[in-house]
């Protein structure tokens, strides 16, 4: 099984879609329905056998969960904070602009 790249409280934006986002939650491989999966265009769709992550997700226009496949997530050097309204819930903001979560969970 793969070690995930990225970790909870990160903020990331997708390679080829116009979102970022923070992470709050990581599969070891892919966890989301096959109807799901096979919504995805042949031609971009992940491998399964890769961590998948959930974000609290932004784009220009609106706010919503995402899940994205490691392969397709940068890391968002860009320092801008994320609106999303759930951030509150799940994170504190550091001083340093960073997020760290409110709670550990275990699973």
């Amino acid at each position: 099984m793969k070690t995930a790249k990225f970790s909870i409280g990160q903020v990331v934006r997708h390679r080829l879609f116009p979102f970022r986002g923070i992470i709050f939650d990581v599969d070891p491989q892919f966890a989301n329905s096959e109807e799901w999966y096979q919504a995805i265009p042949a031609g971009v769709r992940p491998s399964k056998d890769q961590p998948f992550y959930h974000l609290l997700a932004e784009n220009s226009e609106t706010e919503y969960i995402a899940y994205v496949s490691e392969q397709n997530l940068l890391e968002d050097v860009s320092g801008d904070p994320v609106r999303h309204p759930q951030i509150r819930e799940l994170f504190l903001k550091t001083q340093d602009g960073h997020y760290e979560p409110r709670y550990q969970i275990r699973h």
